[in-house]
C-alpha cells in the first residue's frame, strides 16, 4: 500500500470508536484478488472479536456500492458473509468481520470434500431460493458475449499470438451464439459469479463463509455450480464431479428450484455453461498476465484448457473449437514463446 494511502487508512482507523480497541501497529496483508482490491487484517484487544478485515478499494479503480448492496442481500438470506462495521466510501475503505484464513482450497481432500461440498451445495441452494436477485444486473447476452470475446482477444491473440482465419472466426462466432441461446434459456437466479474454493471459507458455524461476491448478477442457475465443481484451482475426477452435481440437483428439486426434471438435460446445461465460463477464464488469466503483470494465474491455464477441451469433444456443435485449439497449440509465436 502506498504511503499516502496508508496514511489515509491510519487516519480513518484512528477516528473510529475507541471501543473497537484496534491495534494500529498490527496491520498485515491478508489477501488480494484479481481486481485492484486488497485486504488487510488488523488485530484488536477484544476477546469477542480478536481481529477484523480492512478492504482497500481505491475509489478511482473500484466502486464499493456493489459490495455493500450484495452483502446486504446475502446477509438478509442468512448466508455467512462478512459483517460491515464501518464504511469510508470517500476513500474506499471498509472495516469488516474476519471469516478467518482457512479457505476451502487449503483443506479440500478426499477425506473432507464430501462434507465441505455438501455444505456448499446447501448454501448455494439457499442463495438461489432466498437471496433477492431482482435488482441485480442481468447476466444478459451482451455480457456473456463480452466475456467470451476475451478468449480470442487475449488467450488466442495476445497470449498465443494466434490469428483466427475468417472461417475460424465465423465458426467461433456460431459457437458463441449457441452457448448464449442455451444459457439465456436456463432458469435465472441469484449468481455469485465466483463461488469456488478460494472464496469459500471454512467457519465454525453456518459454513461456508462467502467472499468476493460484489460482481453478483441475475443469471443462469448452473453458473455457480460450474464455478464450484469445475474449479480453476482444484481438480476432481469427472465421476466425482457428477456425483456432487447430482447431490445439488436433488437438493434444488426439493427446494422447488426450476431445474430440469431429467438430470441428463440439467447436466448438459451445466456443461455448456461451463464451456462459456472457461473460455472467459482463459481470456481473463491471459489478460491478467499481459495487461496487469500478474503471472500467478498462468499455472492454472492448463486445467481450464482441459475443461474446455473435454466438453468441446463431447458435443458435435463444438468440434470447430477443437480444431482451433489444435491449430493454436501447434502454432509457434514469432518470439518462440510456447505454452
Amino acid at each position: 500500500m502506498p504511503n499516502t494511502r496508508l496514511h489515509k487508512l491510519n487516519q480513518w482507523l484512528g477516528s473510529l470508536p475507541e471501543n473497537l480497541k484496534l491495534d494500529l501497529s498490527s496491520i498485515q496483508a491478508a489477501s488480494s484478488d484479481a481486481s485492484f482490491r486488497q485486504y488487510f487484517r488488523i488485530l484488536t484487544n477484544r476477546e469477542d472479536c480478536p481481529s477484523l478485515i480492512i478492504m482497500d478499494a481505491p475509489v478511482d479503480k473500484e466502486d464499493l456500492r456493489p459490495f455493500l448492496n450484495v452483502a446486504q442481500l446475502l446477509s438478509a438470506a442468512d448466508l455467512n458473509v462478512p459483517k460491515i462495521f464501518h464504511i469510508n466510501q470517500e476513500d474506499g475503505f471498509l472495516l469488516l468481520s474476519d471469516l478467518g484464513n482457512t479457505t476451502y482450497l487449503s483443506v479440500l481432500n478426499q477425506n473432507t470434500a464430501n462434507h465441505l461440498y455438501q455444505e456448499a451445495n446447501l448454501a448455494l441452494v439457499q442463495m438461489q431460493t432466498r437471496a433477492d436477485a431482482s435488482q441485480l444486473p442481468l447476466y444478459d447476452e451482451a455480457l456473456l458475449q463480452r466475456e467470451m470475446d476475451l478468449f480470442p482477444e487475449w488467450y488466442l491473440g495476445k497470449h498465443l499470438d494466434y490469428k483466427l482465419s475468417e472461417a475460424e472466426s465465423k465458426s467461433l462466432g456460431l459457437i458463441f451464439q449457441q452457448l448464449n441461446q442455451n444459457i439465456l434459456a436456463q432458469p435465472q437466479v441469484f449468481v455469485h459469479r465466483d463461488f469456488h474454493s478460494r472464496n469459500l471459507m471454512v467457519t465454525p458455524t453456518n459454513n461456508p463463509g462467502i467472499l468476493d461476491f460484489q460482481d453478483a448478477v441475475k443469471g443462469a442457475i448452473t453458473y455457480d455450480l460450474v464455478s464450484l465443481y469445475r474449479d480453476a484451482y482444484i481438480q476432481w475426477d469427472e465421476e466425482q464431479q457428477v456425483d456432487w452435481v447430482i447431490r445439488y440437483w436433488e437438493l434444488a428439486r426439493k427446494a422447488h428450484l426450476p431445474v430440469h426434471a431429467d438430470f441428463g438435460d440439467f447436466y448438459r446445461d451445466f456443461e455448456w455453461m461451463g464451456l462459456q465460463r472457461h473460455l472467459k477464464v482463459l481470456g481473463i488469466f491471459a489478460r491478467l498476465y499481459h495487461r496487469d503483470g500478474k503471472d500467478g494465474y498462468l499455472k492454472d491455464i492448463p486445467l481450464v484448457l482441459e475443461y474446455v477441451e473435454k466438453v468441446a469433444q463431447r458435443y458435435i456443435a463444438f468440434k470447430p473449437l477443437i480444431r482451433i485449439l489444435d491449430a493454436s497449440r501447434k502454432f509457434v509465436r514469432p518470439d518462440g514463446f510456447t505454452f
